[in-house]
């Protein structure tokens, strides 16, 4: 089952800015944002209607060369605004198993459980990908170069395309979803995980940071630009499928101040007993910026008979509540833009542009695993002898089940989780007692988690004796 990855808390005054949220959430005053959603589908007809070919052909087939998709602004993007990255070689798949796979039936795994929180119940390490939910959300920056380019056309003084291109950077993150039907890994409490990335001119950091209730931080220096938040899930499970309902706030901020700050949607595993298992988003993303631009977008629900799933509209206003650009594509494929004229007083607005091409999806994997990893998932597990030398003992590639798994030794993975798992109850205990995370600490007057520095300063020096051996491997 694929959980996703959970929404994330912002920063101070956070209890206002969620009311804000949800009740924005449940009733629009903005009548022609109303209209907008409940009349309007860009995607059913037209030039607009997508093809599920589009991203699966690449021009690259050399592996020199980016993984991205055809049509992509990822070209572009690497040299824009004179930012060009170094190339890093990663590897293009996974091990070949060592052991044949088991069949395991996850309904007679779940049944029981209906009504409950499923994030607490122990399954069988055959449901788990060869990831952990830390590495997890890094996925959310797979396509971090629309953040750069978001930074420069706000340097260029241009704060409608940074609108845009944040907004397709927040749908982006939806896109590695697609496929996944496997759970993550928990992590164990202090577990950690790094993402040191050149070749996208950024480095990534998160932690455990709770175990009651499950709460995990992040935080990623870009070029320009900083992202940060820590998740926390709640989950339902109805009996044919589960709800994740994401709490919290994700936070975008730029070196020369300006800040976006936004939700994510629902998220719910499907056709858990019978059908093809499948994973849909829906809600209501609302990006909240402190300068001229915020944005609303409408991530559709997938029904029974929908021939045409995973639409996305959207709308940007001004800080006049004027409509100046709308926004449509789906969160497994592309986004596009169309700017609108609203200069004029008690006139509608009318499109000025067609549509323009904000995002596409990368190609798949020229090596397909049986999790249906991105190209991107594939790399982040990956362990050199070098890479080994540097991580402290609380890093996810560390971990013994996980890696077992990935090697396809799947006994041996099943031994190794519920050996973890017996470790991890002593993790309320600790917790209970006192227990605090290494690298993040909370905002003082909030529940918020913000990352405190020094990791990067202790990795440089090699100095990890005060992290704990949460892996029992010393």
């Amino acid at each position: 089952m694929a959980f996703g990855r959970p929404a994330l808390r912002g920063s101070a005054s956070e209890s206002d800015y969620d009311n804000e949220m949800h009740n924005a959430a449940e009733e629009d005053t903005n009548d022609e944002a109303n209209a907008y959603f409940d009349t309007q589908d860009f995607l059913s007809s037209g030039s607009f209607k997508s093809t599920e070919s589009g991203f699966q052909i690449s021009d690259y087939d050399s592996d020199d060369q980016n993984d991205y998709g055809v049509g992509s602004a990822s070209d572009y993007s690497m040299q824009y605004g004179g930012l060009k990255y170094p190339h890093v070689t990663r590897r293009k798949k996974l091990p070949s198993p060592v052991e044949k796979e088991k069949e395991v039936s996850l309904w007679s795994m779940i049944k029981d459980n209906v009504g409950m929180d499923l994030t607490k119940v122990c399954l069988p390490v055959y449901f788990n990908e060869p990831l952990s939910s830390l590495q997890k959300c890094f996925e959310d920056l797979e396509y971090s170069y629309l953040v750069d380019q978001a930074s420069e056309w706000g340097k260029e003084g241009n704060g409608l395309m940074r609108m845009l291109n944040v907004a397709a950077f927040a749908v982006s993150a939806y896109a590695s979803t697609d496929g996944r039907s496997f759970k993550p890994f928990n992590p164990l409490l202090g577990e950690t995980y790094e993402a040191d990335y050149p070749d996208k001119g950024l480095r990534f950091f998160s932690e455990k940071v709770s175990h009651h209730p499950v709460i995990v931080a992040y935080h990623c220096e870009g070029k320009g630009w900083k992202f940060w938040g820590d998740s926390n899930l709640k989950s339902k499970f109805w009996g044919r499928s589960i709800q994740l309902d994401p709490v919290g706030v994700l936070t975008l901020e730029f070196d020369d101040g300006e800040v976006f700050q936004w939700n994510k949607v629902t998220t719910s595993i499907c056709n858990l007993v019978l059908g093809r298992l499948y994973c849909d988003h829906y809600g209501t993303m609302r990006i909240q910026g402190n300068h001229e631009y915020s944005c609303k977008l409408k991530f559709k629900e997938q029904s029974i008979i929908d021939r045409n799933p995973h639409q996305v509209q959207g709308i940007v206003q001004d800080r006049n509540g004027r409509t100046v650009a709308t926004l449509f594509g789906k969160w497994d494929e592309s986004m596009y833009y169309v700017r609108r004229n609203c200069s004029g007083k008690g006139r509608g607005c009318e499109p000025l542009s067609e549509g323009h091409l904000l995002w596409k999806r990368s190609r798949l994997p020229k090596f397909p695993t049986r999790y249906n990893l991105t190209q991107c998932a594939i790399t982040l597990n990956e362990l050199t002898l070098e890479l080994k030398e540097k991580l402290p003992p609380t890093d996810s590639r560390l971990r013994p089940d996980q890696r077992c798994l990935e090697n396809g030794q799947y006994e041996m993975a099943n031994d190794e989780k519920l050996r973890l798992e017996k470790r991890q109850r002593q993790a309320r205990q600790m917790q209970e007692k006192g227990w605090k995370p290494r690298w993040f600490a909370k905002d003082k007057g909030s529940a918020t988690y913000k990352y405190i520095g020094g990791y990067w300063k202790a990795r440089e020096e090699g100095q990890w004796d005060e992290c704990p051996d949460i892996f029992g491997l010393r």
